[in-house]
Formats: structure tokens, sequence, C-alpha cells
């Protein structure tokens, strides 16, 4: 599909689409950052059941994440759309052929990898801040709705990294690890099934080009395809959890005290949970792949997958809508600026 848009439309409509899905999935990336981290069972959990803590405070941190992600967002469409221009200008065709040399899917991964990593650099600090935001523990009366959008917890986690700023960026690395492999997977197929069906509507005549069938048409092939490589990437996404709630990890003997007393007071194995969560601790000073063997070893691949049915539903629900609303609204403004005469063609 081929669309006659400026940087500035791009930037609009990316940063529009990343608002949008902020506000509405964000509750359910606090859930899922909770159910990957290691403090999951001392927090959210009594006598082996979920407790209301987890369901509290759902839209903690989420400031940060709109704040960053309007730039990172409109920067990364900016580079993918460029960078997929640029390689498909120099990609040759095959002799006697219009056959591409080097195969679609692999330029589609190319652009989305190389914009990944201009978004993941912008993000990252949100990223940091975000994650530590949604493990802070709040009071049944921050259940009300009055709460919803209460900054405390976000300045809380902030807090953390006065003395040593730089740690906002601990996580990048595990930020690019985690989306550069889900891009990879999700865009390619992504353009894929979009083209599929696209030629499918146009072989039975129900091909339209209106702004309703672009979003719906889109929304189908992202989430399908954003499923698939949540699901996929899920073991990623634990260890870059686990990596993002320990950039923080400083005063670690009065936490040590802290969860001491929080642990007599219910009744529960202190020494068993201090342990779990000083190795949490080296886990954040540790390498990825450590993080990962520890994972593995203390809870198995139940622990690694942990969260995955909850990132791959929400990743379909937010990736339909990211892109639905993406590639509907460059349209919506392609039409503005050249007229429904000026349109490129699908």
């Amino acid at each position: 599909m081929s669309f006659n848009n400026t940087n500035t439309d791009i930037l609009i409509a990316g940063a529009f689409a990343a608002f949008t899905v902020d506000l509405l999935v964000y509750p359910l990336d606090t859930i899922k950052t909770r159910l990957q981290s290691p403090d999951y069972r001392r927090l959210y959990t009594t006598n082996g059941a979920t407790n209301r803590s987890l369901f509290r405070g759902l839209y903690q941190g989420i400031g940060s994440v709109v704040l960053a992600t309007l730039p990172s967002s409109g920067a990364f469409f900016t580079t993918y759309e460029s960078t997929k221009t640029l390689l498909h200008a120099i990609n040759p065709t095959l002799p006697s052929s219009t056959t591409p040399l080097v195969p679609l899917p692999i330029l589609h991964a190319a652009a989305s990898s190389t914009g990944e990593l201009v978004s993941c650099f912008i993000l990252t600090p949100a990223e940091v801040l975000k994650q530590n935001a949604q493990m802070v523990v709040r009071g049944s009366s921050s259940s009300s709705t009055t709460h919803a959008f209460d900054g405390h917890a976000t300045r809380q986690a902030f807090n953390k990294f006065r003395n040593n700023p730089s740690q906002l960026w601990r996580g990048y690395t595990a930020l690019v690890a985690r989306n550069l492999p889900f891009t990879a997977m999700q865009f390619p197929l992504f353009e894929f099934l979009r083209t599929k069906i696209y030629r499918l509507r146009e072989r039975k005549g129900l091909k339209s080009g209106s702004l309703l069938e672009t979003g719906m048409v889109t929304a189908i092939s992202a989430g399908a395809a954003g499923t698939l490589a949540a699901v996929v990437t899920t073991p990623i996404d634990v260890v870059k959890t686990r990596i993002m709630l320990a950039a923080a990890g400083g005063g670690a003997e009065s936490q040590r005290e802290k969860v001491i007393k929080e642990m007599q007071a219910q009744g529960k194995d202190a020494k068993a949970e201090i342990e779990r969560a000083q190795q949490a601790a080296r886990g954040g000073r540790a390498g990825g792949l450590a993080i990962g063997k520890e994972i593995l070893r203390t809870e198995g691949v139940k622990g690694l997958f942990r969260g995955g049915a909850l990132r791959g539903a929400w990743t379909a629900l937010g990736s339909g809508l990211y892109l639905g609303v993406y590639e509907s609204g460059r349209r919506f403004l392609e039409r503005r600026r050249v007229g429904d005469e000026g349109l490129a063609p699908y």
C-alpha cells in the first residue's frame, strides 16, 4: 500500500495512535508487570490467592509513558517508513523478472528494527519509571476513580533515581532485545496479512478504499501478527521487566527490614521471601542471560512465560488499535492535504 504522506503526517498519526492505545490498554500492561515481578507473591497474593492489590492503581505511571510515547512512536514510524522506502528503492530485481532480489519480509524486518533502535532510546527512561511506578503499593482508598491518574506513584518512582539518573537507561539493551525480535516478527507478518486481505477483498469486489476499511483491515492484520510475536517473545519481556524493576535498587537494607516486618505481620516465611528479593536484586546487576537462567532455575519454564496470555491478549488489542488508528489517521491527513483525486493507490 502506498501513501503520499509527509513526515508531519506520519508524526501526527503515530503520536495520536500511541496516545489512544496507552489510555485504553494501560491497565492490562500494569497487571502484566505485576504478574512478572519477582515480588508478585509477596505483594499481590494472600494464602496463595490473588488479592485486590493487584487491581489497584492500574494507571500508575501513565504520565511518563504518555510524554515519552508520543515522540518515540513518531520517531519509530518516521524511521520505519523512511527506511522501508529507501530499501525498496535500492532493492534490485532478479534478471528477467520482477521479483526483488531481497525478499520484502526481510526489508520490512530491517526497517522496523531500525525504527526500534531509535524509538527505544527515547522510551527507555519512561519505561523504567513506568514499571517501577506500577509496583508502588497504595492503600485501599486508591481504588477510587479520583486517584486513577494521580502522579504520586510516578514521583515516588522518580525519587529512587535522583542520586543516579543514568540508571533510567539501564533497561535500554533489554528493551531493544525484546522489541527487535518482536517487530522483526510482527511487521513482515502484518504487511503479508494486510496485502492478502486486500487482495481477497478486491477479488470479491468488496474493496472500497474507505477510512473504515483501512482501519479494520489494518487492525485485524496487526492484531493477529502482534499476538503471535508477543507470545513468542514473552521470556524476553519477563527478563526486561526484572531488569527495569531492579534498576531502582537503592536502599537495600531499609527495604530488607521493611520486607521482614511485612512478612512477619502476614505470617509468611520471611527468610524465603527475602532470599527471593535478594536474588531479584542480584538479577538487576546481572546480564539478561543470567537473569533468564535464574528464573528458569527457581520458577521453571512457567516463570519465563508468566503473563504471556495477558501479554498476547493486550497486544492483539493494542497492536490492532495502534496500527489501525495510525493507518487511518495518515490516510485521513493525506485526504485533507491532497484531496480524494490526488490519493495514492492502494
